[in-house]
């Protein structure tokens, strides 16, 4: 009779530890999927942000050619960011951008019908929309990455993530280079 209980006991336990490791190897998975999502999220807004600045250049265009290919031939020089592009070349995307948008702000300074006119105000707002996204999608990214790698790190998830070779997620850090969303002041 105890071996009996010991024996169902034993089974219980170890369908127990069955579970909580399919759980917790799902909890992994799924969060991992997140990381990927909030990481595509960021992507997509600073590709659509480029999109807006490449048509804020061709409204540039008839008011300063030189400009203009300037700053064509930098956009041209993107190399392009994937899901699958690092934190690290993300940001240099980001920050090449930001001076981008700098150097139109300063081009519309000697142009007064440039910054009157209605193409460059609507693509300035979307610009600012833009990168106000790529800020929420930043943040989303950082939670869910705090969220796995608190489990990478926390016991007993820790050995699971060590069994399966689930390991910490790079976090999304401002630049110091960051400038400023454009400011209509």
């Amino acid at each position: 009779m105890i071996v009996l209980v010991i024996g169902v006991t034993a089974v219980v336990v170890i369908a127990l530890l069955a579970i909580y490791i399919m759980k917790t190897y799902n909890s992994f998975i799924t969060l991992g999927e997140r990381v990927r999502n909030a990481k595509a999220q960021i992507t997509t807004q600073i590709e659509s942000r480029f999109d807006a600045v490449k048509s804020l250049i061709e409204a540039t265009k008839k008011y300063e050619k030189y400009e203009s290919e300037t700053l064509e031939e930098i956009i041209g020089q993107r190399v392009g960011i994937t899901q699958d592009t690092s934190i690290e070349k993300m940001k240099q995307e980001n920050d090449q951008l930001n001076n981008i948008v700098g150097r139109l702000i300063a081009i519309s300074e000697s142009y007064p019908k440039l910054k009157a006119s209605d193409v460059y105000v609507k693509t300035m707002d979307n610009i600012d929309t833009y990168e106000n996204n790529v800020r929420h999608a930043r943040m989303i990214y950082n939670d869910v990455v705090t969220k796995f790698n608190r489990m990478v790190r926390m016991f007993p998830s820790n050995m699971i993530a060590s069994a399966f070779q689930f390991t910490q997620k790079e976090y999304y850090k401002g630049t110091d280079s960051k400038q400023d969303v454009p400011s209509w002041d």
